[in-house]
């Protein structure tokens, strides 16, 4: 059985340093735990070790072949998971945020993590607490939603009971909407092709990621033809 513990924003430093090191405590050991996010609840296990990979997917009773995102502290930690095509004042336009930003993978990334995609997708949430821990424990977390796959998001933990036996540990900071429209996660696009992109997933900063991306003069693509 998992460890719940609460966490709010008002929670004390101290409080919120104690769950830090907790969280990754847990990850370091090749646990996997729950976290919220700036979007949905998900669940995070170390990027580069590859039994915690493995215990994810099946977990979630995930297919191999979809890949999950790659949470990173910093965005000058990207470039050595990803190699980056549009530049840093962009990079810190989109992030941190609700958007996942897909890119080649670079050799450094753990091959066994979404095993046969030549493309990973970086994640740095605003979300303090998230980041501390991925400081933490020095590297990425491989982050995906909460929930079974194929099944809806999760805005409260009791959403994701049925996972609570293969966590270690669930971070609750109660409620994160109150509609459905919360439940849409981070809004994904592809930008692997220089001076292009293209949308994976609509996500909840659909409109506001788009008017970045062409104030920087990127070109929308849509089924490879812009």
């Amino acid at each position: 059985m998992s460890r719940i513990i609460k966490f709010y924003d008002d929670c004390k430093p101290d409080d919120e340093s104690d769950v830090v090191k907790l969280a990754a405590n847990f990850l370091d050991k090749g646990l996997a735990i729950a976290v919220p996010t700036d979007t949905i609840y998900g669940v995070a296990v170390k990027a580069q070790h590859s039994k915690a990979v493995d215990a994810l997917y099946r977990m979630k009773n995930r297919d191999k072949r979809k890949p999950v995102a790659l949470c990173v502290a910093k965005i000058h930690d990207i470039p050595r998971w990803a190699k980056v095509t549009i530049p840093n004042s962009l990079l810190a336009a989109l992030l941190p945020g609700p958007v996942t930003l897909v890119f080649e993978r670079t050799i450094e990334l753990n091959p066994y993590l979404n095993a046969g995609v030549n493309l990973v997708g970086i994640r740095i949430p605003r979300h303090n607490l998230l980041l501390r821990i991925v400081e933490a424990i020095g590297e990425p977390l491989a982050l995906t939603s909460a929930n079974i796959s194929n099944d809806k998001s999760s805005l409260d933990i009791k959403e994701f009971e049925s996972l609570w036996s293969d966590l270690s540990l669930v971070i609750d900071q109660g409620k994160l909407g109150n509609s459905e429209e919360a439940r849409f996660g981070s809004t994904v696009v592809d930008l692997s092709i220089p001076g292009f992109y293209r949308t994976i997933r609509d996500g909840s900063a659909l409109e506001q990621t788009k008017k970045k991306l062409n104030e920087f003069n990127l070109s929308e693509l849509f089924d490879g033809i812009s």
